[in-house]
């Protein structure tokens, strides 16, 4: 598991949670895969109520499953949860990016830009588990532009049932086209074409779905029985 430092007034509770997200969402954490208490308080150097408040947050949105005397497991992949996350932050974003295309000429979009700068350098040097942090970050820099960060906050509760499956894209297709959207949905925004815009990012929330058979494929233990 990934182990990061916790935050500065950061709460047990809230640093137990965002590792065990962050770990979710990058398949650290494999679908699946049993969960203990003990050893999770162990590596974060918590005690074991913080994180068993991080665990029951994370039932309540169906990432976890909590089996009574057995302990707690990551779920497996739903495509319906996938699809109902995707379907969240596709309505919100369309009208995120409309909003800053109404605001562009007074946004500064230098985090943007570097943003994108990095993404590939990263996607020239081979690594894709970089990918989708910046992904994250280059999509949530739109909500800060335009002071909608409580917005942004209400979707990512449900954000990592469709992480997960973004981030089997990235390992397993070999075209990565992240850049390249991004670089379009910048454009579009720049020069206040609220419908390009709105176009780019259906299509960019979209790809998923080319890459479905063989993402499946590779991965069909992850995934709940039931087709997507």
């Amino acid at each position: 598991m990934n182990i990061t430092e916790r935050y500065a007034r950061e709460t047990a509770r809230d640093y137990a949670l965002r590792i065990l997200k962050r770990n979710i969402a990058s398949l650290e954490l494999v679908p699946g895969s049993m969960l203990s208490e003990n050893e999770l308080s162990a590596a974060l150097g918590l005690s074991r109520t913080p994180v068993r408040e991080a665990l029951i947050e994370l039932n309540k949105i169906r990432i976890v499953e909590i089996l009574p005397q057995r302990g707690s497991r990551i779920a497996l992949i739903d495509c319906n949860m996938v699809e109902e996350s995707r379907f969240l932050r596709m309505v919100l974003e369309t009208a995120i990016m409309e909003l800053a295309c109404e605001m562009a000429p007074t946004l500064d979009f230098s985090v943007a830009e570097a943003n994108l700068k990095l993404q590939q350098f990263y996607i020239e040097n081979q690594l894709p588990e970089k990918l989708m942090e910046l992904d994250n970050d280059f999509h949530r820099e739109f909500y800060r532009l335009t002071n909608r960060m409580q917005t942004y906050h209400l979707q990512e509760s449900m954000a990592l049932h469709f992480d997960r499956v973004r981030s089997l894209s990235l390992t397993t297709v070999k075209e990565i086209r992240i850049v390249s959207d991004h670089e379009a949905i910048l454009r579009a925004v720049r020069a206040g074409d609220q419908a390009e815009a709105a176009m780019l990012v259906v299509k960019h929330l979209n790809r998923y779905k080319i890459d479905e058979k063989a993402i499946r494929e590779q991965y069909a233990a992850y995934f709940t029985p039931e087709r997507c």
